[in-house]
């Protein structure tokens, strides 16, 4: 058995899966170390990948070369764009998947990766020699060596989980927690408090009344994740299953607050903060009182499989009061569980101690990804994930980390988000943390990100060569928008036909797309211009309609840009200078930014205290 590795990946997640990968395909050799061999990026919560904001960073992990796009693609069983009403900025993919199939499907493309060796079991410490990191030792005495070492440890660290007044340990329900990780690693500095999520009951479908159920069926034409060439598995099939439209009612709510006083939530038991934006269905009650209805879905987990997903309604009440309640649902009055909800709290470590290579401040070979920096989600850790494994193996190789601003990636703004301004609930990612979002869309990552991925050493050739054929297209499209002019005989039934006014003279494409109502797919049937892809359409009519849009924010990118130019010594004492107000000198010497655009996002550093440090730094 081969115990010396270059990184070692504690964890088999979502962040653990695609550090290991982008690690290994950039020439590092890995240790994945997981317990579970069949339960690789387990999808704990919905079986479920992208949606608003979520699904822009899956399609930028795909440019980058990862794989969590390529996986959902091969196990989805409902495809649909969301914000399809609102602008480009807006429409984010989703995906139900087949979560056993998801899983398996990691472990193919893990297995196939000749640079990655996968150990079945739980870390019980780490080994240091001189405050770094040389290894890891296992429960059962196992010991590996590394030369850097990612910990992708999602919610198992001094997990337990809640459900009424049992309390019980683990970081998954029949899963075992991982003690002992924290506490070591906060003797060297790394600040650590505790986080809650939580998961609703699995229904049996078998047992559910459909004939009430409002259907909700997904997209008539599915897109994929994936820019590569690959067809998902409903594009090959044309079949996508079901989820259907729920709600609670009065009643419902009467049973959920009769359980209250045994809620580990209210009682003050549970300590760590929950997600905001997934509340648990207690939440929401106490939070909107006012509300006598609350939307749930019910979404399968599976094409082989009865076990049905009910979105909305986590929980941690005790398991009469939850059995009641879905009772009381219209459609579940018969519901069967495969599984209650329950809530599950576990550590994390500040993510203002990391540099923006996710390494750790405090231990000069730790890199963290995951819900161990306060995130939630399947494409929050992802994206961290793909993120370490690149830095850790730019790190063992001596090269300067891969960075990406706020205005390059989602995955940008998630990283500057955490490292400057903390988290002090599961951070989870939204299109209105995104300043360019314009920039950002979910139908140009390949263009954003491919190339550079590919000057790294990740992004394979055959990706690269795609994306350069892709927008070679593109621009040829665009020029022929820019050139050609359609008379108004050949124009005007077409624009009269759906409510456009009519032209007296004859116009550029380019200017007649500009309407809002004008479609360039429709537009181009009119016209002798070949086959275009849908998504080289798209991606041309966005820029034609968004110019203004995008070149504003293109602008102030580029202004923001300056910033990142002026560095800051790593060593630099902000007390020297007086100018900055208290509370600005306490938080830089803190956090140590290393530039004055870092400096600018840091919470309690004014814009006066920018002009100083600008006045210091950029003379």
């Amino acid at each position: 058995m081969k115990q010396s590795f270059d990184i070692i990946v504690v964890g088999g997640g979502h962040a653990g899966c695609e550090a290991a990968m982008a690690a290994a395909g950039m020439g590092s050799s890995v240790l994945l170390l997981s317990p579970d061999l069949n339960g690789l990026a387990k999808m704990s919560c919905n079986p479920a990948v992208g949606g608003i904001a979520k699904g822009q960073i899956v399609r930028e992990i795909d440019a980058l070369g990862g794989y969590s796009g390529l996986v959902t693609d091969a196990n989805t069983l409902q495809f649909r764009m969301l914000n399809r009403s609102k602008g480009p900025a807006m429409w984010s993919p989703r995906a139900q998947c087949d979560k056993s199939r998801f899983s398996a499907t990691w472990l193919k493309f893990l297995l196939s990766t000749c640079n990655i060796s996968i150990y079945a079991d739980f870390a019980s410490d780490f080994l240091f020699e001189n405050s770094k990191i040389t290894g890891i030792r296992t429960i059962t005495g196992a010991k590996f060596y590394s030369k850097a070492v990612i910990l992708t440890a999602g919610t198992f660290l001094n997990g337990r989980m809640y459900i009424g007044e049992q309390c019980f340990e683990g970081g998954r329900i029949g899963e075992k927690p991982s003690l002992g990780i924290t506490e070591q690693l906060a003797s060297f500095g790394i600040p650590t408090a505790r986080m809650k999520t939580g998961t609703p009951p699995r229904i049996d479908f078998r047992s559910v009344d459909t004939s009430s159920l409002e259907i909700q069926n997904g997209d008539e034409s599915p897109e994929r994740f994936s820019f590569l060439d690959i067809p998902s598995s409903v594009q090959k099939d044309g079949s996508q299953m079901c989820c259907y439209l729920l709600h609670t009612n009065q009643k419902v709510h009467d049973i959920l607050r009769t359980g209250f006083d045994r809620s580990p939530l209210f009682s003050g038991v549970i300590q760590g903060k929950g997600p905001r934006y997934c509340p648990s269905i207690e939440d929401k009650l106490r939070t909107f009182s006012d509300k006598d209805s609350h939307q749930l879905f019910l979404e399968p987990e599976g094409v082989d499989s009865p076990e049905y997903y009910l979105q909305g309604f986590s929980s941690s009440l005790p398991l009469d009061v939850q059995l009641e309640a879905v009772h009381a649902i219209e459609g579940l009055e018969n519901a069967v569980f495969f599984k209650p909800a329950y809530a599950v709290e576990y550590d994390y470590f500040d993510p203002q101690f990391l540099h923006y290579s996710l390494r750790s401040k405090c231990i000069e070979n730790l890199f963290l990804a995951g819900q161990v920096n306060g995130t939630t989600g399947y494409e929050e850790a992802a994206a961290q994930g793909i993120m370490a494994g690149i830095n850790a193996h730019l790190f063992l190789a001596g090269r300067e980390p891969f960075v990406l601003q706020r205005d390059q990636a989602y995955i940008g703004v998630l990283i500057d988000d955490l490292i400057n301004k903390g988290v002090d609930e599961p951070y989870r990612m939204f299109t209105s943390r995104a300043e360019f979002r314009i920039l950002l869309r979910q139908d140009n990552a390949d263009f954003r990100l491919t190339a550079l991925s590919h000057t790294l050493g990740l992004a394979s050739e055959e990706r690269y060569a795609q994306m350069c054929r892709k927008y070679e297209a593109v621009d040829a499209l665009s020029r022929y928008c820019d050139e050609e002019k359609l008379r108004p005989e050949v124009a005007n039934p077409f624009l009269e036909s759906i409510g456009s006014t009519p032209i007296s003279e004859s116009k550029r494409l380019y200017e007649l797309v500009s309407r809002p109502e004008v479609s360039l797919s429709e537009i181009l049937k009119i016209v002798p211009c070949g086959t275009n892809p849908t998504d080289v359409i798209t991606s041309v009519e966005v820029a034609i309609k968004y110019s203004g849009y995008i070149e504003r924010e293109r602008l102030q990118a580029e202004k923001n840009a300056r910033l990142e130019y002026i560095k800051i010594p790593a060593d630099f004492d902000f007390s020297l200078l007086n100018g900055l107000s208290t509370e600005c000198r306490q938080k830089l010497n803190k956090y140590k930014p290393e530039n004055i655009a870092q400096a600018s996002r840091i919470s309690g550093v004014s814009p006066s205290d920018i002009s100083v440090l600008l006045v210091y730094f950029g003379r």
